[in-house]
């Protein structure tokens, strides 16, 4: 994998006419445990190379890289609506625009990235939906903040991009716990693995959030970043692996 290698990138035709993409880790110019397009300037991996790999997602999505609006991500359900391009990243886990010329993106290595659009009004948002985050409501967040920018609910899309797949997400007895705290119904996203263990359908529940929240176009681009090393980082990959660090993955929608 090297510079030269052309940019993977995902898109759904729900998106569509919009530009858009959730980009893999080919055609980058980090090396490493970072081999290929890391575009997270939160990791360890050499400044340059990541500003390069930032450059190609910025002229894939035909923007200048300071147009590339982001997060400092916190797990959190705050939205953030922007207008103009900023030096200094919002903590939250969601953006919303109604500004042509804005590529608002999302950096994820497991968790969910969403695209959303509603094209005929000229409205997008783009969030960080971990299993926190979803939890907490940031999937409902920005489909407030984006109708609040003048979208209407029933013609938003939704998707989620390359995300850790239920078979690949074991967890505690706890994490069940505290999703029956705050849903009822969560229960369902649940299956049994070995010993005490469960699995998780990080996925799978923030369909039926987002389709409970009113939005009927909700989908799943069905990619699993733990399943596929050479396709995507993976934060739990990484970490059974005893690497020192991670790549990140972005995501992108722009009017």
């Amino acid at each position: 994998m090297n510079a030269a290698t052309p940019l993977d990138i995902i898109i759904a035709d729900s998106l569509s006419p919009l530009r858009h993409g959730f980009f893999g880790r080919a055609g980058g110019a980090s090396s490493g445990v970072f081999a290929g397009l890391n575009c997270g300037p939160g990791s360890s991996d050499q400044l340059e190379a990541v500003r390069i790999n930032r450059a190609k997602v910025a002229k894939a999505m035909s923007v200048t890289p300071d147009a590339l609006i982001g997060l400092h991500q916190v797990h959190s359900a705050d939205v953030v609506t922007v207008t103009t391009p900023s030096d200094q990243p919002a903590h939250a886990d969601a953006l919303v625009t109604a500004t042509p010329g804005l590529a608002l993106t999302i950096l994820t290595a497991d968790c969910q990235p969403v695209l959303f659009a509603d094209a005929g009004t000229g409205v997008i948002g783009a969030a960080h939906a971990g299993w926190k985050g979803a939890l907490a409501g940031v999937l409902e967040g920005t489909i407030d903040a984006m109708i609040g920018l003048g979208a209407r609910r029933e013609r938003i899309h939704a998707v989620i991009g390359p995300s850790i797949s239920q078979r690949n997400y074991e967890v505690g007895p706890e994490l069940l716990d505290a999703f029956l705290s705050e849903d009822d119904e969560a229960g369902r996203h649940f299956a049994q693995g070995e010993g005490d263990r469960l699995l998780f359908d990080l996925p799978g529940f923030g369909l039926r959030r987002l389709r409970a929240a009113g939005i009927a176009s909700a989908e799943w681009t069905h990619h699993c970043t733990y399943a596929d090393p050479a396709r995507f980082f993976s934060y739990r990959r990484a970490t059974h692996a005893r690497e020192a660090d991670y790549g990140r993955m972005i995501a992108a929608i722009r009017l």
